[in-house]
């Protein structure tokens, strides 16, 4: 599959297979981030894999009741230190690295931005100069939902000015 296809095909999975995830396509994921560029190449990322049922049942919690954090076989959060420029930018660029290497191996993912910060930090023990920036569940897809309606591309670009 290349890279536009996994763009055009990618879906926000909420839906898994009661099935894991093989650990050297968990390591495929790891590495996609791991390669994605980072501000200065400082790649101050962390990223923290949980598997553990009981921990993703405490992260549903922490996540407003979204269920599906705790189905899916793997929830990643992505950890960086807030002091850094640029953090949220480098962590958005390797945790959809994450996203379009899950569609090549035919993995679900979506990402999770509503979440009690705090609570999921204490859960995973984050140290407190650190921040959860993101989660992303991955797992096998019960349920691939159709493409939303997606705006024309001349209504989202504009050519040297915005007005």
């Amino acid at each position: 599959m290349d890279v536009f296809e996994a763009i055009k095909k990618r879906r926000s999975i909420r839906t898994y297979q009661d099935k894991s995830v093989e650990e050297d396509k968990l390591n495929k994921l790891l590495e996609a981030a791991r390669l994605a560029p980072s501000a200065k190449n400082r790649q101050h990322w962390m990223f923290i894999v949980v598997r553990d049922k009981q921990i993703r049942e405490q992260l549903v919690l922490a996540c407003n009741g979204q269920k599906f954090v705790g189905e899916a076989p793997i929830v990643i959060a992505g950890v960086a230190d807030p002091t850094l420029k640029w953090y949220r930018i480098d962590m958005g660029i390797a945790v959809e690295h994450i996203a379009l290497e899950a569609m090549e191996l035919e993995l679900g993912t979506c990402w999770v931005g509503a979440f009690d910060e705090k609570e999921v930090s204490r859960i995973l023990r984050v140290p407190t100069d650190h921040e959860t920036v993101i989660l992303i569940t991955i797992g096998y897809p019960k349920v691939t939902p159709p493409q939303a309606p997606r705006k024309e591309t001349n209504d989202i670009v504009r050519r040297e000015f915005y007005h």
